[in-house]
């Protein structure tokens, strides 16, 4: 892999992944990035508020969305990925495509992150080895088509972590180095508010299996429902604020994630998670001395 992705991936302070979706129906920011022009000056923008790489999607994976052929996938996202890694930024691409993955990469990606974990195409591994990118593994239990589907865990923590485990050792078993691959415990995927709770509270036990973890609590809707007060319980049907309304508490869960050990944040408002960062590392610095 290049120099500066392997720089990335080495131990240091948590990175961050600014995330533009070049999609017309992403939950958080569905259309405002689908014009190329526009996706290209959002990456250059949180390249310069201080994202450590940026993550370019051609696909909405909120429940009930429409996927769109490989083609459309492609041109979505190949000039935003060609145009950013010319002028030097790190590119991530998220997609589920081997296809996709094998193009972006070829067009100047250096990572492929893919939140079916190389399930949704059975090519995906084969690709990844190949051409040894990093490759982001995430926590996936199949598409929501029902927005409304109880997933169940007897142990999340447990369950997400023995899941993720059977998805490395498939991708080892299909020539995949283990030093590839950067994991995602897949905050929001089949997974309601109290598992995205408890699963944030055990962070360690997920960096205790020993690779890169990737934290991707931006906006989710489990942000929406935080309690106006100590000491008062919003209703579990109450209505969640608008995703744009959560960066506050998206900076909030990505300051945990870096004192739990993440290798890296993935969020829309970089400014903000770039500040609450910034926090943590004075306070620790100034407590070294």
């Amino acid at each position: 892999m290049p120099a500066s992705v392997a720089d990335l991936l080495a131990p240091g302070p948590t990175r961050i992944m600014g995330i533009v979706n070049v999609t017309p129906d992403s939950f958080s920011d569905g259309g405002r990035w689908i014009d190329p022009a526009v996706a290209v000056r959002r990456g250059r923008e949180m390249a310069a508020e201080g994202a450590d790489l940026i993550d370019v999607g051609g696909e909405s994976t909120r429940p009930g969305s429409r996927r769109p052929d490989e083609q459309e996938e492609l041109d979505r996202v190949l000039p935003v990925v060609a145009a950013l890694a010319d002028e030097g930024l790190v590119v991530s691409v998220d997609t589920m495509r081997a296809e996709v993955a094998r193009q972006t990469l070829e067009a100047g990606a250096a990572i492929i992150n893919d939140v079916s974990g190389g399930q949704a195409d059975p090519d995906m591994p084969a690709v990844i080895a190949a051409t040894g990118a990093p490759f982001v593994l995430m926590h996936w239990r199949g598409l929501l088509t029902d927005p409304h589907e109880q997933p169940h865990y007897d142990d999340v923590t447990a369950e997400v972590c023995r899941e993720l485990t059977d998805r490395v050792d498939a991708l080892l078993g299909a020539g995949v180095a283990r030093e590839q691959i950067i994991l995602d415990p897949g905050f929001g995927f089949s997974k309601d508010a109290g598992h995205n709770w408890t699963l944030l509270s055990r962070l360690d036990r997920v960096m205790a299996l020993g690779l890169p973890v990737l934290v991707g609590t931006s906006r989710k809707r489990f942000l929406g429902r935080l309690p106006a007060r100590p000491g008062v319980t919003v209703a579990p049907d109450a209505a969640p604020t608008e995703p744009v309304d959560r960066d506050v508490a998206t900076a909030a869960t990505s300051l945990l994630a870096a004192q739990a050990g993440a290798w890296a944040v993935r969020v829309h408002d970089v400014a903000a998670t770039r500040e609450a960062l910034g926090v943590w590392q004075m306070v620790r610095g100034a407590d070294a001395r």
